[in-house]
């Protein structure tokens, strides 16, 4: 990142079902903080993981964390997630899957009730902090 370009967008690759490019960044860095782009459980295929809400937390949650590495980040340093489920009936099977992530740190989160876009019961997007030296630090590692 330099002063000219402040905004730096990590992942521009193919990462729609086959492998067709969308028109968003997975993970963008602005400043101090790093916006990850909601993930679902598509698999390293391209498809959605079969199962229910447990395996689609599970793989939504793979990709969150494959993201933020993306801009040298991890689940310590994210300090807000929004979720969408698909049927609130997968509330608490969701929260027991979640807190497998987080444990007794979690952050700031919204959970609401929608209807996705792709035959998914999961999406999620979440907000990391990594002051820019942190980041500086760990490339010359």
């Amino acid at each position: 990142m330099s002063d000219s370009d402040p905004i730096v967008r990590y992942g521009l690759e193919p990462s729609g079902a086959g492998g067709q490019t969308l028109p968003f960044s997975p993970a963008v860095r602005a400043g101090d903080f790093v916006y990850i782009s909601g993930q679902v459980a598509m698999n390293e295929h391209g498809e959605i993981e079969p199962g229910g809400i447990e395996a689609q937390t599970r793989r939504t949650m793979q990709n969150v964390v494959k993201v933020l590495a993306l801009a040298g980040c991890d689940l310590a340093q994210v300090v807000k997630v929004t979720v969408w489920l698909d049927d609130t009936r997968d509330f608490w099977s969701f929260n027991r899957v979640y807190r497998e992530y987080f444990g007794d740190r979690p952050p700031a989160r919204s959970c609401v009730r929608a209807q996705m876009m792709v035959d998914c019961k999961i999406e999620i997007e979440a907000i990391a902090y990594s002051p820019l030296g942190r980041e500086t630090a760990q490339r010359n590692e």
